[in-house]
């Protein structure tokens, strides 16, 4: 993923230039609110490329004024944006509110690692192992791995890194007995090709889960966020083509650099 843009550098590209063009038509009435309204289209304008990452926006009181709205009310869809991840906002003399980085796209309609998915987007992927140890499986991994809950698995902790910034906190847990001397290999690069060049058994399918949390104290440190961010939870079982399960995962990806993509197929049956 590219940078995020700075808000303190000089020759930012000022974008949206309001002398220039007539401002979008704003309904008020029930059923829109005039700051979703604007949200949506400076939503919209980034989606085009018309606003590009670093661009500057005019000034709160230009763009109020553009509007025709209370500052308030820009205030409001500035924080929406914020909030999803496409703007950052900086005080001081050179801050401001600046489109950013595109999300990365986490498609989870076909089963690729972390890296594999950075490298798609010309982006380099990293990793921080945290912590690498042995431990009891226990019911709810056990029950996915198909082993007892005191059988021993592999845990691997990581912080997953995009052009070496914290994107995700990984979980990952893996059946001792399928990959014995699995912590003495390096555990910084792509475990998925780890297994496959180390085991001969690469990862075929999944079943994931996604459920959206915030960031508690251990979270937000480790992914330089707030406490109480978005955060978006993705639960993994991993199979061999055989059927066999072979990783169980719970990875935290920050809501403010990722968006899932899943492609589905014909409909079957009625709307």
């Amino acid at each position: 993923m590219p940078s995020q843009p700075d808000a303190g550098r000089q020759g930012a590209r000022p974008a949206l230039r309001t002398n220039a063009r007539q401002p979008p038509v704003i309904v008020r009435g029930p059923g829109a609110t005039v700051h979703g309204q604007i949200e949506d289209w400076l939503a919209g304008e980034i989606a085009i490329g018309a606003l590009m990452p670093g661009d500057r926006l005019p000034t709160e009181h230009d763009l109020a004024a553009w509007f025709g709205v209370s500052r308030m009310t820009l205030r409001h869809a500035l924080a929406e944006l914020a909030r999803r991840g496409l703007v950052t906002r900086a005080v001081g003399r050179r801050g401001g509110t600046f489109v950013a980085a595109p999300k990365l796209e986490q498609d989870l309609t076909i089963l690729a690692g972390f890296s594999e998915q950075l490298r798609r987007h010309g982006m380099v992927a990293g990793a921080r192992v945290l912590t690498a140890s042995e431990r009891p499986a226990g019911p709810a991994a056990g029950a996915a791995l198909g082993i007892g809950p005191d059988d021993p698995v592999y845990e691997v902790r990581r912080i997953r890194l995009a052009d070496g910034r914290p994107i995700a906190v990984e979980r990952s847990l893996f059946p001792a007995a399928r990959f014995p001397g699995l912590l003495d290999c390096r555990l910084d690069g792509s475990l998925y090709e780890l297994l496959e060049v180390n085991y001969g058994l690469r990862p075929y399918r999944a079943r994931e889960s996604m459920e959206p949390v915030t960031a508690g104290v251990r979270e937000a440190e480790a992914l330089e966020v707030p406490e109480g961010a978005p955060l978006m939870l993705v639960e993994r079982t991993a199979y061999a083509r055989s059927g066999e399960p072979v990783e169980f995962a719970r990875d935290l990806f920050r809501g403010d650099r990722t968006r899932v993509v899943i492609w589905t197929s014909e409909l079957a049956g009625d709307l």
